[in-house]
């Protein structure tokens, strides 16, 4: 089949999934789309007799818009436009899982410093400010006191773009010094693992130390809800453990399959996986192609039946 990978750098995560497309025999079209000029009607040369094209775009607004353009052209995408636009936005994303009936942390929304000030005093110490676009941590802030609330907020006020002035104000979840991420196709769950740190912030981008983990039947449940809410395909779902739920381990490290209290806090549509990769036995990228093939697959039998 004729893949075509979408980017504008090509990370370690790409190199899995195009050495294993490739392995397979599959003939790969990398397509930077910083050298792409996307025209209303006509898709440009190096998009035909594609079977599938693949999003791995860094850039938030790059992988919105080239998304769009390939499902205005016909041709297949993963992930769809529609998954992307909610998942690249916090706000979106919260309102896609608490509309599911996904557990996710209670948020508020505000548009002056004001009004963010009195849902900062609402929540409490500590809680959290995010940007509403953003990933890797970056520009997260835990509020531990009104005078660090009140400063934060006259430099995000200060900073110009119109996104820094839509207040994102999260409850603090006291996760048990770890959160859980799952990378999942569709709903279903390829592998996870857990990354643990001593700062709140427990990105691997961070330095967050990783380890293999088996999800229960309620996590397993939560995904695939979770997937749902923001129009499936390949995702990086987050997951973090109240106390309640850390409080009932055994002394051995082992989780109760009784156990719970999960929320979901975020679903990522471009998926990073090479810290998964490197922390299960499972064969990540391998997993990923499979689905990429069944999805193109799916496409060709669509087109021949039309």
């Amino acid at each position: 089949m004729q893949i075509g990978l979408l980017y504008s750098r090509i990370r370690k995560d790409e190199k899995l999934l195009l050495s294993e497309l490739r392995e397979r025999g599959h003939d790969v079209v990398k397509i930077d789309v910083r050298d792409q000029q996307f025209g209303l009607t006509e898709a440009p040369e190096v998009f035909a007799e594609l079977d599938l094209v693949v999003d791995r775009c860094l850039a938030t607004s790059r992988s919105i818009y080239a998304t769009r353009f390939c499902e205005a052209y016909g041709i297949p995408v993963v992930n769809s436009p529609e998954t992307a636009q909610i998942c690249a936005d916090k706000v979106q994303n919260s309102l896609a899982l608490a509309g599911a009936g996904v557990p996710t942390p209670a948020t508020e929304v505000s548009f002056t410093k004001e009004s963010a000030m009195e849902s900062i005093e609402n929540f409490g110490y500590p809680c959290v400010l995010k940007p509403v676009v953003g990933s890797w941590g970056r520009l997260m802030a835990k509020i531990d006191s009104r005078s660090a609330a009140e400063a934060i907020l006259e430099h995000k006020a200060t900073l110009g773009h119109y996104e820094h002035k839509v207040f994102y104000v999260q409850e603090f979840v006291d996760k048990p010094g770890r959160d859980i991420r799952v990378v999942a196709t569709d709903g279903e769950p390829i592998a996870a693992m857990v990354r643990s740190s001593d700062h709140w912030l427990t990105n691997a981008a961070k330095g967050a130390e990783t380890a293999e983990f088996e999800l229960d039947a309620e996590a397993e449940k939560l995904v695939q809800q979770a997937s749902d809410a923001v129009g499936g395909g390949l995702l990086g779902i987050d997951l973090m453990e109240s106390e309640a739920r850390s409080a009932s381990e055994t002394s051995s490290g082992d989780t109760p399959q009784d156990a719970t209290g999960y929320t979901v806090h975020e679903v990522n549509h471009t998926v990073e996986f090479k810290a998964l990769n490197e922390a299960t036995d499972v064969d990540v990228p391998a997993e990923v192609v499979d689905w990429l093939e069944a999805k193109a697959a799916d496409g060709v039998k669509q087109e021949v039946v039309a």
